[in-house]
């Protein structure tokens, strides 16, 4: 970050007065240079989410912050800038000053072996994508609701642009509420006459039209593949909701129609369950298809239909992972509580025994056999699935309003998306053993 500080000085002053001020702007060069900003992620932080866009902030004036895995939530620290200070200040966020004795002292304690934590430096701020539709629907993602409020920036592709290319451009890709199958949220039975369902169908239908397909379906088969090869390149992929299992699904099932003819025109392969190839899939094996086109559900790999957990019990719970062995992970988990609310979606959580031996998961319901937060590795990149629609919403219907953000600015359901958006930057390679 470049600092520039005009002073005022008279021409009337003395020769030793002169000297005072020089020294005097030496010292204060020399301490604000060499003090340290520690951005607190534990309770005392009075804005988490904020917090994080802080972080993005610093990166993108090229200052590194050091992410200070298990210590404090997680916490942020960086070199002292007034400027950052202000930035804490004006967006609300908790922040502490350091001396360069204390700041340096800290980091050992940090580096020591017989302690679970660890620095991990970012220097530069990811360049992100959102997968999301041109067109309005009655839903809100909360990975863009919670990037706007952490003031982190991003921009919107969609097909098109994924068909073009456009993916090489960023380091990090969420995917919107999306069905990657083609059948346009199995929500045909409910809302087949309301105009928002009917615009989606048509965009999708001109874009596939446009773009030389003659199905949606095999359009969206189209962007599943260059997605994955985005990942295989060194991307990182992210995804909620609907968007998991249905990327999934169209991953094991290219070249087999999956789609009844209310969605594309023609029947589906009867026999569609016995040609998936699961050696596609990042996360799933061994799942079935829902076949029945009235049934708002993809496949078994989602739990929301036969799970029994009732509200009040509905808690998952974060790993703990080994900051200096596994800090991949480590990261993706820090938070300033390792007990997360449930919330559910039209994909709420991944019924477990369906999960890939070699997938990471990072967060469970245990008693229920559900794994809610998991990740994984493919070729050079990197992909985190999260169940559920909204952290602080439970059970978020069409048509219902956003939430408010400013009412959960300590969410640590909404943390774990934050942990994600900020990971390219400090990603490090597992340690080969």
């Amino acid at each position: 970050m470049k600092i520039l500080t005009t002073y005022k000085t008279s021409t009337t002053v003395t020769f030793p007065q002169r000297c005072l001020i020089i020294i005097l702007f030496l010292l204060f060069s020399w301490h604000a240079h060499s003090a340290w900003l520690l951005i607190p992620m534990d309770e005392s932080q009075k804005n988490h989410l904020k917090a994080y866009g802080i972080a993005f902030w610093t990166l993108t004036k090229d200052v590194e912050v050091k992410w200070l895995l298990n210590y404090r939530g997680g916490s942020f620290l960086m070199e002292h800038f007034p400027e950052i200070q202000s930035e804490c200040v004006i967006r609300g966020v908790t922040f502490e000053t350091l001396t360069d004795s204390r700041g340096s002292a800290m980091l050992n304690e940090i580096a020591s072996p017989d302690v679970n934590q660890d620095a991990v430096s970012m220097h530069k701020a990811p360049r992100i994508a959102v997968y999301s539709p041109p067109n309005k629907l009655p839903w809100d993602d909360a990975v863009t609701l919670v990037l706007t409020f952490a003031e982190i920036e991003y921009d919107v592709i969609y097909d098109e642009e994924v068909i073009n290319g456009k993916l090489r451009d960023y380091d990090w890709l969420h995917l919107h509420h999306e069905d990657f199958t083609g059948q346009f949220g199995k929500f045909w039975r409910t809302f087949q006459h309301t105009p928002w369902y009917q615009e989606d169908v048509r965009i999708n239908q001109e874009m596939s039209k446009k773009l030389g397909f003659l199905k949606v379906s095999e359009m969206k088969s189209v962007v599943a593949r260059e997605i994955r090869n985005y990942v295989l390149n060194g991307g990182f992929l992210f995804a909620m909701c609907a968007a998991t299992d249905t990327y999934d699904i169209a991953l094991s099932a290219m070249g087999i129609d999956i789609c009844e003819s209310m969605f594309d025109g023609d029947p589906a392969d009867k026999n569609m369950n016995e040609k998936l190839d699961y050696d596609n899939t990042f996360a799933f094996r061994n799942f079935k298809l829902v076949t029945d086109p009235y049934e708002y559900e993809f496949s078994d790999i989602d739990v929301t239909d036969t799970r029994r957990v009732i509200r009040e019990n509905d808690y998952f719970t974060l790993f703990e992972f080994s900051a200096k062995w596994d800090p991949i992970p480590t990261m993706l988990c820090q938070n300033h509580n390792n007990l997360i609310k449930g919330f559910m979606g039209q994909t709420t959580a991944f019924r477990k025994e369906l999960v890939k031996p070699e997938v990471l998961v990072m967060g469970e319901n245990m008693a229920a056999g559900e794994a809610r937060y998991i990740h994984g590795e493919l070729g050079q990149g990197f992909w985190t699935f999260y169940g559920g629609h909204d952290p602080e919403d439970y059970r978020h219907l069409v048509g219902d309003p956003a939430t408010d953000l400013s009412l959960y600015p300590n969410s640590p359901g909404y943390r774990l998306i934050l942990n994600n958006v900020l990971f390219p930057s400090a990603k490090k390679k597992k340690r080969k053993t």
